[in-house]
């Protein structure tokens, strides 16, 4: 039997009483940030799924109770699928060109140059603009009478286009403002990337002749794929959780063009009064978001340890 001295006992005992205080401080600290996540997040959200199984039009202080009625109405619901639909051709439209072109911008500003910061700041301004702001001011370049872009089309004697306000041109609109916005935030992440990559790597291919397609396409893009995948689940949930541009913009309209699945959700909300089927909206909307990102991962991660 190991027997322990009185002052190792006591150490021992001092350790023990010091990680403990330090526990209970760090839990201490980290206690109000808790409590506030707690009520302004998972408290609503078990509210929210609560009342997705109810029919309540936020007037009646009484629900009924209705099961998962809103839910099989939902999956029947033919502007479901439509706003469904937009939301997809908005994420296919903006994310891959929106990548493409914040890794080009990384690339070219990953070097020094008189005016470097400069130029990274006016690429990355955008990300900071008040949404609506922006949105406001596009939609003057839009306007089809006294827009710029239209004057500028009559200047090289181009016909004006509606922009907004034709089914064919309002996404694609939409899709340009949010390109725009969003180039210079994956630009900066791209840049963070390229910056960790160690720099003997590009003199070693240097030294095997490689020119500058043969350093990206053999250091630059690989070692870049964490960073990428990384850009990509951001990407598709801002993406799905478009609104405010929407909103200020079209309205989800014309004919519905432009309305995405959260603009849908607003509007069974606080105009057709819906609160449940709204709430239902929401989960089905969260449901497909956690399951999108989770097959990302996955495939992320079987990707990078191949």
């Amino acid at each position: 039997m190991i027997r322990i001295r009185p002052k190792t006992r006591a150490l021992m005992t001092f350790i023990a009483t010091r990680r403990v205080a330090d526990i209970v401080a760090g839990y201490g600290f980290v206690l109000p940030a808790l409590l506030l996540i707690g009520a302004f997040v998972f408290l609503p959200a078990v509210y929210g799924f609560l009342v997705s199984f109810t029919r309540w039009d936020m007037m009646s202080p009484t629900r009924t109770f209705v099961g998962l009625s809103n839910y099989a109405e939902l999956l029947e619901s033919s502007e479901f699928w439509r706003s469904l639909a937009v939301t997809m051709y908005y994420l296919v439209g903006t994310i891959p060109i929106t990548m493409a072109l914040g890794l080009a911008l990384a690339v070219a500003l990953n070097r020094q140059f008189r005016g470097v910061t400069f130029f990274r700041l006016v690429f990355y301004s955008p990300v900071v603009t008040s949404t609506v702001a922006m949105a406001v001011v596009w939609l003057w370049m839009y306007d089809p009478i006294n827009g710029i872009l239209n004057y500028f089309l009559l200047q090289v004697g181009l016909p004006p286009q509606k922009w907004l306000g034709s089914s064919a041109t309002a996404m694609p609109s939409l899709i340009a403002m949010d390109i725009w916005k969003y180039v210079g935030y994956d630009m900066v992440l791209y840049l963070a990337g390229l910056q960790s990559i160690p720099a003997d790597l590009y003199e070693a291919v240097e030294v095997d002749g490689g020119g500058r397609w043969a350093r990206f396409r053999s250091i630059t893009w690989p070692l870049l794929a964490p960073t990428t995948f990384f850009i990509l689940v951001i990407s598709i949930i801002n993406r799905f959780r478009v609104f405010a541009t929407v909103h200020t913009m079209t309205g989800g309209g014309p004919a519905g063009a432009t309305e995405v699945i959260v603009y849908f959700l607003y509007k069974q909300a606080f105009q057709y009064f819906k609160v449940g089927y709204a709430f239902a909206i929401a989960y089905v909307l969260f449901v497909m978001i956690f399951g999108m990102t989770l097959a990302q991962w996955r495939i992320g991660k079987s990707v990078h340890y191949q």
